[in-house]
């Protein structure tokens, strides 16, 4: 009986936290964009821009 009443208080505690952690992370917007992770792939240039030359001999 001893082992329920450790158990139990510690996964509504973890319960909790997970609660807080999700409802924190909806009040900060990280839900709002469903769909743009998904296309970034997509759209995404592997293209390297050029640099300008630093050459010094001009």
């Amino acid at each position: 009986m001893s082992f329920l009443a450790l158990t139990i208080p510690l996964s509504l505690l973890l319960a909790a936290v997970m609660l807080a952690l999700v409802l924190r992370a909806v009040r900060e917007g990280q839900f709002d964009d469903w769909e743009g992770p998904a296309y970034r792939h997509i759209y995404d240039d592997d293209e390297v821009p050029e640099r300008p030359s630093s050459d010094s001999s001009h």
